[in-house]
């Protein structure tokens, strides 16, 4: 069977493995020419999403190129630590890295598997007869016996499979990333500090290098257009001005550019498939960051999609269960999150800190991929 996955982030990279590892024939479709690298950004694979890279063999690239810790402190804008929760701080996760270098290494490990990645092929238009026919912007085409949609919240493959599709919803945040380097920050070596600031929350770790990874989450309108990194500094600066807490030092000591961005979600998708395409990831689901699950429900739709595609007879069948087995997971994720991020914009961080203990479903997710999906 011969796949088009329509984007070469994260889940179509993973989809694209564990496609292989299923005996199908994936190929990469990739907007972007060199690769879609959101410049800025770090991002931590959780425990579930880890194990489910284990199951498909992928898991010890990325070990090797990212970093642990064995636990997150919760503190309000005071500094008082408000709780404390432990971590698996080894090989079964959590682990960090930024987001260019957890493209680079999916797609080296990609190629590694002998699967053909095509860059600057942006999808406009779908159609099946007999055969599913992609369109891309080059005017070049491509042809399949499926169709993977993995080209992210603002997914194309959405819109074909559903034109009444709702949009992504803004979550009423902007999100900020950033690095520094400065011998008199405070070191979080080995764990994730987050910190409920009066206006704003963030939160930041120690890279084994001393560097300080960094992210701030700031309520307020959508972003229309760019803004210069002086105004974001300032809009920064000012969020945690009151709060007893680093973030201000923290970025004041960042010399290089802050990446700022929305954040969005897609709370529920009603057609996850039709006409032999099938949505994965931030295509059919995404979820605010406060969890911190993106990614990691990305790599499980992955996964569980080429389950259902190698047990079952046909693609029509395969994508029904896929949906069944997963959409029940990622709402109450998307839900989870959404929460999460509404506490904590309001100050409600006991409450936040409060709901980690009741998260086994999320972390202790297992994929056994010699089980088919759903048994």
């Amino acid at each position: 069977m011969d796949v088009l996955i329509i984007g070469g982030g994260i889940a179509g990279a993973v989809a694209a493995m564990a496609l292989r590892k299923a005996g199908l024939n994936p190929a990469l479709y990739e907007a972007y020419p060199t690769g879609a690298d959101d410049i800025g950004a770090f991002l931590t694979i959780m425990n579930n999403g880890l194990d489910a890279l284990r199951a498909v063999d992928a898991h010890q690239a990325v070990v090797d190129n990212s970093f642990a810790a064995d636990q997150v402190e919760f503190l309000d804008a005071r500094g008082d630590r408000l709780g404390l929760q432990p971590l698996t701080g080894d090989i079964n996760g959590p682990r960090t890295l930024t987001r260019a270098t957890l493209y680079r290494v999916l797609h080296d490990e990609a190629a590694r598997r002998g699967i053909p990645v095509f860059h600057g092929k942006r999808l406009v238009s779908a159609t099946r007869d007999g055969k599913i026919v992609a369109t891309f912007a080059d005017r070049t085409t491509a042809t399949g016996d499926v169709l993977v949609g993995a080209d992210g919240i603002h997914s194309v493959t959405r819109s074909i499979i559903d034109p009444a599709a709702p949009a992504p919803r803004y979550a009423g945040l902007n999100i900020a990333y950033g690095y520094a380097r400065d011998a008199a920050l405070p070191v979080a070596a080995n764990s994730y500090r987050m910190i409920f600031g009066g206006q704003a929350f963030f939160g930041y770790t120690t890279a084994p290098d001393g560097q300080t990874w960094w992210f701030a989450r700031l309520p307020g309108p959508e972003l229309t257009e760019p803004v210069p990194q002086p105004e974001i500094k300032r809009r920064l600066t000012d969020a945690f001005a009151a709060d007893r807490s680093p973030a201000t030092d923290i970025v004041a000591a960042t010399t290089d550019d802050i990446h700022l961005s929305n954040a969005y979600d897609v709370p529920t998708t009603p057609a996850w498939h039709r006409d032999g395409m099938v949505l994965v990831g931030d295509a059919a689901h995404a979820a605010s960051p406060a969890a911190g699950q993106g990614a990691s429900m990305a790599i499980e739709d992955a996964v569980v999609l080429a389950q259902c595609l190698r047990d079952l007879p046909t693609h029509d069948t395969a994508f029904a269960a896929y949906e069944d087995v997963r959409r029940p997971r990622v709402e109450r994720l998307v839900a989870t999150s959404a929460e999460d991020g509404a506490r904590a914009a309001r100050g409600a961080a006991q409450d936040v800190t409060d709901r980690q203990d009741t998260r086994a479903w999320l972390y202790r997710h297992h994929i056994d991929w010699d089980t088919r999906p759903g048994t």
